[in-house]
């Protein structure tokens, strides 16, 4: 089966693929992964400091004897590094990692701080975060200055609230080429995704799968997304399971989609996963939202995140 290669334009003016492969989880399977990846005809990489997946990244790509030039890699700074004197640093310690010279793509990973720390978990004597002070209008401000020294073509931000974007976007210069946020049938935030693009912000979906992933304790007791009724009926028609019916949703709605996989057989289906949905399709599936988020790590890192969003309990 054929893939589409769908790309959309940023507010910079480059191309970001639809489908990106994710790389969260399993840092010691993600060489092989990636490397099938660009062997199947991924040409987008998404990866972050926090995940540990950055040598393996670049290692793979290297092996892969794919010019650098026709990938487009993410990467994301952490929270301990959110003091406006360690941005640059963070994304050289990346940039060295991903054996590039530059990036397409550098997120805010969150906007809440952690203490400034060697520590990619700065914890307390109990074992809570030690949360830190810098405000993440401050970060994003040197996060430019990095688009200027071409260290990053485009920057951006994940896993903020309407509210957070507002003030960034008032407050500061460069209007973030993407937002990465949890985004599913499940939890489709038609408003916020609205919003956003009509200021430029390409919304860019992980955990297009929903609850799919064993770590998320929400969601336990619906089914999984992928085995959804109305997804699996509509995919048939396509040839396509569940899990690709989830990304070309995505797609449709011009979002890029991050899913994961360390199986060559799954890696290969979901970029197959770019398809084109019949309008007809498409309104059944835009049919499915339950408001239901799946990621809130809120309580552990010491921020209220999406406050003003679908899904916050």
């Amino acid at each position: 089966m054929a893939t589409q290669h769908t790309t959309f334009k940023l507010n910079t003016g480059a191309h970001i693929p639809a489908v990106g492969f994710g790389t969260w989880q399993d840092a010691g399977a993600q060489e092989a992964a990636v490397l099938e990846a660009l062997k199947a005809g991924y040409r987008h990489i998404d990866t972050a400091r926090i995940y540990g997946t950055e040598k393996a990244v670049g290692a793979a790509i290297k092996k892969s004897g794919v010019p650098r030039k026709e990938i487009f890699i993410t990467t994301k700074l952490w929270n301990n590094s959110h003091h406006p004197d360690e941005v640059e640093p963070a994304i050289d310690a990346s940039l060295k990692d991903l054996d590039t010279d530059y990036l397409d793509l550098y997120l805010m990973h969150w906007p809440s701080p952690f203490e400034r720390s060697e520590t990619l978990m700065p914890k307390d004597e109990d074992g809570k975060i030690k949360p830190g002070k810098d405000d993440y209008v401050e970060t994003y401000k040197a996060m430019e200055k990095l688009v200027k020294s071409g260290k990053t073509k485009a920057i951006g931000v994940s896993n903020f609230s309407k509210a957070e974007l507002e003030r960034l976007l008032k407050e500061t210069s460069l209007v973030p080429a993407a937002h990465q946020i949890e985004l599913h049938p499940y939890l489709q935030q038609k408003d916020f995704v609205e919003w956003q693009k009509s200021k430029g912000i390409h919304v860019s979906q992980y955990s297009p799968f929903g609850n799919q992933n064993e770590i998320y304790d929400s969601g336990k007791d619906l089914g999984k997304l992928i085995d959804n009724e109305t997804l699996t009926e509509v995919g048939k028609k396509y040839g396509k399971n569940g899990a690709q019916t989830a990304l070309a949703w995505g797609i449709a709605h011009e979002h890029s989609v991050l899913p994961k996989s360390k199986t060559p057989e799954r890696i290969r289906a979901n970029l197959e996963g770019d398809f084109k949905l019949e309008p007809a399709d498409l309104k059944k599936l835009d049919g499915l939202d339950k408001k239901i988020r799946f990621n809130d790590p809120s309580g552990g890192f010491g921020w209220n995140f999406y406050a003003d969003l679908d899904g916050k309990k």
